[in-house]
């Protein structure tokens, strides 16, 4: 499970990866083919609107030189009588005009203009014995004109190899540059802000917006106005102050959707881990609850059963003093076993609320007289003591007698059993605002502050290797805890290793 989930984590790390570098590509595609189709607007307008005013100079034009061509073709064909004579005429005239247009410190332009004019003529034979009369004829294919593309490419030559010297603010301005580009990137479907510049030989330029700043790795540049040479120094470029967001928005519904479901498949995989862990200790807690109810039975059935033997024995049979003697036996063993039956149904309806707990007007300090006498025989048997220091002037609560006595019986006898040497135990109570304080304290092998944090965790008990010198079955705290908090109170517990424990309860008091 955790390989499959480190794969599927690295997957769609791999794929969001990928995507985003799609679009960076995508991105980069769209800002080049913006560039260049600027690139190309620009120049196509330069020449477009320096071709059409040298057309308007007409009147200007001085006649320097002429040069004519002529191409004639004659062909025959006998088969279809017909006669095809091709004529072409081509007239170069060479002119001087005014370089005001250009700008360029020079007197006079050399402007070439080619005319051209070209005819097909098919004449038809009617046989030998008229061959004397020819048909008018049969069919005229004229060409006239001016030959605009000759003259176009022969302009752009020229115009490309003069305006080369002309600065480059004056050729195009930053305005331009923005709105053309702007138009574009939109049409694209990239509509954030950019800054741009015109650089030369890889040096700034007056073309240049505000903020341009030229950072290697995120400009994107192109050649323009290329010279007749189809060379040129300057470049177009342009950068985006927030492109990586506008990258990130195009996957980003993606990216969110794939660390959503990421997240998902982690916090269920955690929660199964968790789970796992958790059955994991409630069965091992179950297994320590069958050892420890094992324990707890086997030697009350041994006693009965020692008991019984003991009985049925002629010599013993006929003696009443010992025949009561064990039955007395059998009596305190059943009941011990009764009372630990008892206390485990009990837990188990406090677990699903079905313990019907009434509650009373009863006094504190009656309760607690009452529960040191239920131990005080065993703790005069162990040579120890109690010692009761009841402070408290007001000890009246709302509780159930039976249950809470059963509360401070249970903490009495695991400071007993967690008392190596003679019990030693004080029980205090005194007022703190409206609640009334009780604290047992004992000076027992004690507990470590782990422990402490899971003592009134149902089933749980102190792990102490192979040794069982202690008996219990980790029910009696959880149902101390739990009668406790049902009389609206809070139970806790302080505790050092081998210096003994301080169970502290507080309840509120009813005036």
């Amino acid at each position: 499970m955790s390989l499959s989930l480190i794969g599927i984590i690295s997957i769609q790390a791999y794929y969001i990866n990928e995507s985003v570098k799609n679009e960076k590509e995508h991105f980069k595609f769209n800002v080049i083919t913006a560039l260049n189709y600027v690139s190309n607007i620009i120049e196509e307008n330069e020449l477009e609107t320096a071709f059409k005013n040298v057309q308007k100079l007409d009147k200007d034009k001085v006649l320097d030189s002429t040069n004519v061509s002529q191409l004639l073709v004659y062909r025959k064909n006998n088969t279809t009588n017909e006669t095809l004579i091709y004529k072409s005429n081509v007239l170069e005239e060479n002119y001087k005009l005014s370089s005001s247009l250009f700008d360029i410190g020079l007197d006079s332009l050399d402007i070439t203009n080619i005319i051209g004019n070209s005819t097909t003529e098919v004449y038809t034979d009617f046989g030998p014995a008229d061959k004397d009369l020819k048909s008018p004829i049969a069919e005229i294919i004229r060409n006239n004109g001016s030959i605009n593309e000759a003259q176009r490419i022969s302009f752009e030559k020229s115009y490309k190899a003069i305006s080369k010297r002309t600065p480059i603010h004056k050729r195009v301005s930053e305005t331009e540059i923005r709105k053309l580009l702007a138009e574009k990137l939109k049409k694209d479907g990239i509509d954030i802000n950019f800054e741009l510049a015109i650089y030369s030989n890889d040096l700034a330029t007056k073309v240049s917006s505000e903020n341009f700043e030229n950072k290697p790795n995120s400009t994107f540049k192109v050649p323009i106005f290329y010279d007749e040479n189809r060379q040129t120094p300057y470049r177009l470029l342009v950068n985006f102050p927030d492109d990586d967001k506008f990258i990130l928005s195009g996957v980003i519904g993606m990216i969110l959707l794939s660390v959503i479901f990421t997240l998902i498949i982690i916090l269920a995989y955690t929660s199964a881990i968790l789970q796992l862990v958790k059955q994991r200790k409630i069965s091992q807690i179950k297994s320590d609850f069958i050892n420890n109810m094992t324990h707890e039975f086997k030697t009350p059935i041994a006693t009965i059963n020692l008991a019984l033997d003991a009985i049925k024995n002629p010599k013993i049979i006929n003696n009443e003093t010992k025949v009561l003697r064990y039955l007395k036996m059998i009596k305190d063993e059943n009941k011990r076993m009764h009372a630990q039956v008892e206390n485990v149904l009990r837990i188990s309806k406090l677990e699903k609320n079905e313990l019907n707990i009434s509650k009373e007007r009863v006094k504190l300090h009656d309760l607690i007289e009452d529960a040191i006498m239920h131990v005080e025989l065993i703790i005069e048997d162990r040579k120890g003591y109690i010692k009761t220091f009841l402070n408290a002037d007001k000890s009246s609560v709302l509780a159930n007698d039976t249950h809470f006595t059963n509360v401070i019986v249970n903490i009495l006898d695991n400071a007993i059993k967690y008392s190596p040497n003679a019990p030693e135990i004080e029980v205090y109570t005194e007022n703190v605002g409206t609640n009334i304080v009780l604290k047992i304290k004992d000076h027992g092998s004690g507990m470590s502050k782990a422990v402490a944090k899971r003592v009134f965790e149902k089933f749980y008990r102190e792990h102490t290797g192979n040794i069982h010198n202690v008996k219990g079955h980790g029910l009696g705290l959880a149902y101390v805890k739990r009668i406790v908090e049902d009389h609206q109170g809070h139970i806790s517990v302080e505790s050092e290793k081998d210096k003994g424990s301080t169970f502290i309860i507080k309840l509120p008091l009813i005036s």
